[in-house]
C-alpha cells in the first residue's frame, strides 16, 4: 500500500458491527488498491467487519477513468467522478467532455468531489469557481448526487449553490464546519458526511455538529487513505476503519451503534440510489 505520508501499519480490524454500513467516500486507488485482486481484498476486509458497500471517489481524470472501471469489478463498489477543485487550473472542453461521459456511467452514483479549496494554492478561486458551477450543472443534468469538497470556503460554497440552484441531493464530504454551519446546511436539506476528524479529541466543534444533524441527513466515510480515525491517526486508512468513526458518532449522538448503522445505510441507499444503480448493470 502506498503510504501517502502516513506511517506504520493500518489500524487493526475492529470488532464487527451488528448491522452493515456504507463507506460513503474513499479513494481506493490512492490507498494503493489498483488491480481487481487488491480491490477485492480491501472490500473483503471491510465486509468482514460490517462495511457492506463502498463509494470510491476520483479527484483527477486518470482517477476518474479508474473508478469507473473498478466499479465494475465488484458489486459492493460504486464510484463518484469529478475534478477536485485543486486540479481545476486546467479545465477545458476536453476535460469537461470526458468527465461528462464518465459521470454518466451506471455505477457512478455522484458527481464529486467538487467544490472549493482555499487551503491549497494549486488552483486559484477564480479557476475553481467556474469548474464548481459546471459540476453543479452536470449533477443536475445527470440527476445524480453532488459530492462537495469544502475546505476553508464555507460561505462561498453555500453562495454558489444558492446562485446556481443546488441539485436535489447535495453531500458535504468530510464535513468540516461547526454546529452553526451544520445547522445552516441541514436546513437547506443537504447531507453531511463525517470522517475520521470527528473522532479526534480536539474536534469539539465538529463533534457538536455531528450531534445535531438530523438522523436522515448524515453519512459516515473514511476518505481513505487519509484521515484515519483516533487512536490510529497518521496511519494508512482503508474502508474497514469507518467502523471506528461509526462507534464514536453513535456515542456522540447517544444512540446504539446498530441504530446508527441502519440509519446511515438507509441514507446512503437513498442519496446514492445504490439498489437502482446495481439494477442498471
Amino acid at each position: 500500500m502506498a503510504d501517502h505520508g502516513r506511517k506504520g501499519d493500518p489500524p487493526p480490524l475492529p470488532e464487527p458491527l451488528p448491522a452493515p454500513v456504507v463507506d460513503a467516500h474513499t479513494h481506493l486507488d490512492a490507498c494503493g488498491f489498483t488491480d481487481p485482486g487488491s480491490v477485492r481484498a480491501a472490500l473483503d476486509r471491510a465486509a468482514s467487519v460490517g462495511v457492506g458497500r463502498v463509494v470510491t471517489v476520483a479527484d483527477d481524470l486518470p482517477s476518474a477513468r479508474w473508478v469507473v472501471e473498478a466499479s465494475a469489478w465488484d458489486d459492493r463498489l460504486f464510484a463518484a467522478v469529478a475534478l477536485h477543485p485543486t486540479r481545476t487550473s486546467v479545465f477545458g472542453d476536453a476535460e469537461r467532455a470526458e468527465l461528462e461521459k464518465l459521470a454518466a456511467a451506471p455505477r457512478v452514483v455522484a458527481v464529486g468531489e467538487t467544490g472549493l479549496d482555499y487551503y491549497w494554492d494549486y488552483s486559484t478561486p477564480a479557476e475553481q469557481d467556474p469548474a464548481f458551477r459546471w459540476h453543479i450543472d452536470l449533477a443536475k443534468r445527470l440527476d445524480k448526487a453532488l459530492m462537495i469538497h469544502d475546505r476553508d470556503a464555507h460561505e462561498d460554497v453555500l453562495r454558489i449553490l444558492d446562485e446556481e440552484g443546488a441539485p436535489e441531493t447535495v453531500v458535504f464530504h468530510c464535513f468540516s464546519g461547526d454546529a452553526e454551519f451544520a445547522k445552516r446546511c441541514a436546513d437547506k436539506g443537504y447531507v453531511l458526511s463525517f470522517a475520521g476528524p470527528v473522532t479526534f479529541r480536539k474536534s469539539t466543534d465538529l463533534q457538536e455538529a455531528a450531534r445535531l444533524v438530523p438522523a436522515d441527513q448524515f453519512l459516515i466515510e473514511t476518505d481513505a487513505p487519509f484521515l484515519t480515525p483516533h487512536p490510529y491517526r497518521g496511519r494508512p486508512n482503508e474502508p474497514y476503519a469507518v467502523i471506528y468513526t461509526a462507534r464514536v458518532v453513535a456515542s456522540l449522538r447517544g444512540v446504539d451503534v446498530a441504530e446508527l448503522a441502519e440509519t446511515t445505510s438507509a441514507t446512503a441507499e437513498r442519496v446514492f440510489r445504490l439498489a437502482e444503480r446495481s439494477a442498471m448493470e
